[in-house]
């Protein structure tokens, strides 16, 4: 394939090279000729282990070349990967001019070179973009544009995941290669461009692959956050939080897995806000600030408010509570946020009936009975073994069951507004109308 790519700085030139050494033919385009020369004369113009040598390589093969003339490089090309830069503004926001302006380009050489022999150009975002830039920036330029005779464009995102100083490597082993397109063309020839790598692509959402590289760096930087926290208060306790992590790297159940980064409701139980307080309170006591850890337990009770409020912005106030405990298949209601919600929603007004499958108030015992008699003494009046039962006259029904008896009802029941609280109740209830999902 003939590839374009705009923008010859680290993410550029390392796909540029990587492209060529596998049999494309790779025309880089920048408008800084500092970048383009270096790559016209066999040289990286930037710093990355063994990029010099492959750059070298692709050039004598014929098959780099690198141009500030954008003509020189679409003339022909099936596609073009757009790597431009996308800094921040003084806001904190993505300045996207540079995308824009690379749009631009592509639209107005199209109108001066021969299309590709299929007719169809691919326009991939490579670089780092808000949801939405594909549909909304790209879209609107290529929109504005006038029609080119022979050229059809269609539009993708797929994320780089190149770290600096091992970006060979990681091109040639990703984690994964996503394409967010709604057209099967681009898929098509993205599969084909990186047909060579054993990583298979995965055609997904458009957006679902703008958001993937900033929930990477997001939680990446949450990380190192949360490491550096954890050594700043152990340390006042003769820890050697090295040993501490790298024990705690060994869990691959929970620590470092799934299980945990499922968006959903907030989290609860006998023991993860315990826990947590108690290391804010260690912190506290030894003058230690770790603002990631205490930040967490604001975001969960924001987690419940967002609920709360979504329901009182809506109509009705007859509410179907499914699901009560913490954690399905337990009875434990110890700060359980599903209690949370049932006490705020009475509190203001709703009538409230709760199913679930475990709970029975007659068999609580201990701090499990005193937690759920603090925060619902009435929960006996309210609450079923019955999910039909709960959902009768329902206005809305709030879910965290996933229990088949739940799914079951709704799908025969459904009320007129569902908002789902796990993210597991499967197509068929979230297909139903009026169903919303937590954070989706």
């Amino acid at each position: 394939m003939k590839v374009a790519v705009f923008g010859l700085g680290y993410v550029g030139s390392v796909t540029a090279a990587c492209l060529a050494a596998n049999g494309h033919e790779v025309w880089g385009v920048d408008v800084d000729a500092a970048k383009v020369e270096p790559i016209a004369a066999g040289r990286s113009p930037v710093v990355e282990p063994g990029l010099n040598e492959l750059v070298s390589a692709a050039v004598a093969a014929g098959r780099l070349h690198a141009t500030t003339d954008p003509a020189l490089a679409l003339d022909r090309a099936d596609v073009s990967l757009i790597c431009v830069g996308t800094p921040s503004t003084a806001s904190g926001s993505t300045d996207l001019t540079y995308v824009r302006r690379a749009i631009q380009d592509i639209a107005a050489a199209a109108r001066t070179v021969s299309p590709p022999a299929s007719g169809f150009h691919s326009i991939v975002m490579r670089s780092t973009v808000p949801p939405g830039t594909v549909d909304t920036v790209v879209g609107s330029v290529l929109a504005a544009e006038p029609p080119v005779d022979g050229f059809t464009f269609g539009t993708a995102m797929c994320p780089e995941f190149l770290r600096e100083g091992s970006g060979l490597a990681d091109f040639f082993a990703p984690p994964f290669v996503v394409v967010g397109t709604a057209d099967p063309r681009v898929g098509g020839a993205l599969s084909d461009l990186f047909g060579f790598l054993a990583t298979p692509v995965q055609v997904v959402d458009v957006r679902t692959a703008e958001a993937l590289k900033y929930a990477c760096n997001a939680f990446h930087a949450t990380k190192v956050s949360f490491a550096n926290e954890m050594g700043r208060i152990f340390r006042n306790y003769g820890v050697d939080s090295r040993a501490v992590m790298e024990l705690f790297c060994q869990d691959t159940s929970l620590n470092i897995s799934p299980y945990y980064l499922r968006p959903g409701f907030a989290f609860g139980g006998s023991c993860l806000p315990k826990d947590l307080r108690s290391v804010l309170h260690l912190a506290r006591t030894n003058d230690t600030d770790l603002p990631l850890l205490a930040g967490v337990l604001t975001s969960n009770e924001l987690s419940v408010r967002d609920v709360v409020d979504r329901v009182v912005a809506g109509p009705g106030r007859e509410v179907a509570l499914l699901g009560l405990s913490f954690k399905t298949a337990t009875d434990d209601l110890r700060e359980s946020p599903s209690v949370e919600l049932a006490e705020r929603l009475i509190g203001k007004g709703y009538h409230v009936r709760i199913y679930d499958s475990i709970v029975k108030p007659s068999q609580l015992v201990g701090a499990n009975k005193r937690h759920v008699e603090s925060k619902l003494p009435h929960l006996h009046r309210v609450l079923t073994d019955d999910p039909v039962e709960a959902l009768r006259g329902a206005d809305l029904a709030l879910v965290s069951s996933t229990d088949s008896r739940v799914v079951e009802a709704l799908l025969g029941h459904p009320p007129a507004r569902t908002i789902d609280l796990s993210g597991r109740l499967g197509a068929g209830v979230e297909a139903l109308p009026g169903y919303e999902g937590v954070g989706w």
